[in-house]
């Protein structure tokens, strides 16, 4: 039982969105905790002497979310917590227990500035800013954990497969998760390699077609073909193979035409693809090592 726990704890996961993007998590923990308070007036918040209870409640969250953006950044630079890639479910839930711990702390502190500070010298006010901040920061820092929970049974089932393939080789390494950016930053795409079939540009986004359990999955992102070839040239068997395309060469499964340019099929899509004349060398070249 013990050893389940420790394996599952180190299955691979999204790394949490506040954590990846300080500056606007920190800008999301702020706002959400200043509303919640003003809606609900929760674990008997009230409003410091010299300002009303909304400006007391707005002067916490922005002080506080300066709290948590400075220990965001300071954790990120810990050797444990710096490499996205690496990132595990314990590392999530463990990077997510630091920042209420720190936000706890902000609380407290900022109560001897904010309020009477002879009111504030007891164990019980010290516990109950930590209260506050667990029982409401924890909603926005859960919440972005959680909407990444389909890659949690997408690993496991990989994983399985891989076992049931290939007997004997239990340690075989797992694949690193792969993160797409969009052109604002403002949303992202995360697969494994084994997953990607091609990209396709499409105006101004980037269309990706994925295998996740034996179905073509089609995602769009904002951003330009150039920009996701930068972002997938660590996978050398990511190939551009004409200028609106990006291959998985361990995926194609048949080819025609000549030098003057292939016509390929991937495997679990019928679509042809164009491999244009100036591509048509790096494709043999790369696809004779790569192609299974």
């Amino acid at each position: 039982m013990k050893g389940r726990i420790i394996k599952w704890l180190n299955i691979r996961y999204p790394q949490n969105y506040i954590i990846k993007n300080p500056f606007t998590g920190t800008l999301i923990i702020a706002l959400f905790v200043f509303g919640f308070t003003v809606l609900y007036k929760p674990f008997n918040t009230h409003a410091a002497r010299a300002f009303s209870y909304e400006t007391t409640m707005a002067i916490y969250s922005l002080l506080s979310g300066i709290f948590i953006f400075l220990s965001i950044k300071i954790l990120k630079t810990v050797k444990y917590f710096s490499k996205t890639k690496d990132w595990t479910i314990f590392k999530e839930f463990l990077s997510v227990f630091l920042v209420l711990f720190v936000l706890g702390i902000a609380i407290y502190v900022l109560g001897f500035f904010i309020e009477t500070s002879a009111q504030r010298w007891n164990i019980s006010t010290f516990l109950n800013s930590f209260k506050g901040a667990f029982l409401t920061g924890i909603i926005p820092l859960f919440f972005f954990t959680a909407i990444n929970y389909p890659y949690l049974f997408s690993e496991s089932i990989d994983l399985n497969i891989g076992n049931a393939a290939i007997t004997g080789q239990e340690n075989q390494p797992s694949e690193d998760l792969i993160q797409i950016s969009s052109q604002l930053k403002k949303e992202e795409l995360s697969f494994y390699p084994s997953q990607f079939l091609y990209a396709e540009s499409d105006g101004n986004y980037v269309v990706f077609y994925l295998s996740i359990n034996n179905l073509v999955k089609k995602e769009i992102i904002r951003n330009s073909i150039n920009s996701i070839e930068q972002q997938l040239s660590g996978i050398p068997y990511f190939l551009r193979i004409h200028r609106a395309f990006i291959v998985n060469l361990k995926k194609v499964r048949s080819k025609q035409g000549n030098t003057l340019g292939y016509m390929i099929k991937l495997s679990e899509t019928e679509i042809k693809i164009p491999v244009s004349r100036k591509n048509t060398k790096d494709f043999n070249k790369l696809s004779a090592l790569y192609h299974t």
